[in-house]
């Protein structure tokens, strides 16, 4: 059965079906795929359980895995066997539910800020996946918005004053915020920042979208202030209702989304239920990325 698709929203995400994500993928079904991703930015998989393996490689597809900013963390304890998948949980690395104030649910309430995976670094990330593991009963949803939709629906004037601007991405500037001070230089330097036009391509739609997120540290050349609140009115703007798909998860659903073209964040939920989600990220290709 081929790769069949029901969309989500008027503008972006689809329901996918029809591929089996367990087995391995011959390149026409990856082609498939690459391209629903270019239509639709976010792909939400039901009932596809993946254990650790099979998420690996089915990720492995789309390119190299990054561990994004387990990379700043060397020795640290994981719990899972690969290095690129990624514990995005409330669950400490002994598998106990980890404390309110530790540093783990500084990164989980970090998460819940519109950003895209990796936005801090270049090459960026490429496509994240999400695997449901464990849910709680209430809350824990995962927001998307779509940039591209976004950037269309900006008035000609913002256009104008956008086109040519950059703005500089931090990788800890989010944790920092939120209050974790706990960084060596040597942790900080492993991660330098970086910038990115404010507009940016999309490679495989073509189309124009909106690059910002709570990365974004500042605008060079502009001031502080200013490009502060600059930074602040495009996020608000881009994460407007009619930009952004709410997936609640079951248990089994795996979403795959594309960050260069989207946002995502998740939603509050109480810290003292588990909440257990598997990411793997693929990288965008280093020669493409300097082109």
């Amino acid at each position: 059965m081929n790769l069949q698709l029901n969309p989500l929203t008027p503008v972006f995400a689809a329901e996918a079906y029809g591929i089996d994500l367990r087995k391995p993928l011959d390149a026409g079904a990856v082609r498939e795929i690459e391209t629903a991703m270019d239509r639709y930015g976010v792909l939400v998989w039901r009932n596809q359980p993946l254990d650790e393996d099979q998420q690996i490689g089915y990720a492995r597809n789309f390119g190299p895995l990054d561990a994004g900013l387990r990379k700043a963390y060397k020795g640290a304890a994981n719990r899972f066997r690969h290095e690129a998948l990624l514990d995005i949980s409330n669950v400490d690395a002994t598998g106990k539910i980890a404390a309110r104030d530790s540093v783990k649910n500084i990164g989980n309430l970090a998460n819940q800020l519109w950003h895209s995976d990796s936005s801090f670094q270049k090459p960026a990330a490429k496509y994240s996946i999400l695997s449901g593991v464990v849910v709680p009963p209430r809350g824990g949803e995962t927001e998307f918005a779509d940039l591209r939709a976004a950037y269309d629906a900006l008035p000609d004037e913002m256009k104008q004053l956008i086109a040519g601007l950059s703005a500089q991405h931090f990788a800890f500037h989010t944790r920092m915020m939120l209050g974790d001070r706990s960084y060596t230089p040597e942790q900080l330097a492993v991660f330098p920042p970086v910038e990115w036009p404010l507009v940016r391509v999309h490679p495989g739609s073509k189309r124009k979208l909106l690059f910002v997120g709570v990365h974004c540290t500042h605008i060079p050349g502009m001031t502080l202030a200013e490009g502060k609140l600059l930074i602040s009115d495009l996020l608000e703007h881009a994460t407007q209702r009619e930009f952004v798909y709410r997936h609640s998860w079951s248990v089994g659903d795996v979403v795959m989304w594309d960050n260069r073209c989207t946002l995502h964040r998740g939603r509050r939920f109480d810290l003292s239920q588990r909440r257990e989600l598997r990411r793997t990220t693929s990288s965008v290709d280093a020669a493409l990325a300097r082109a």
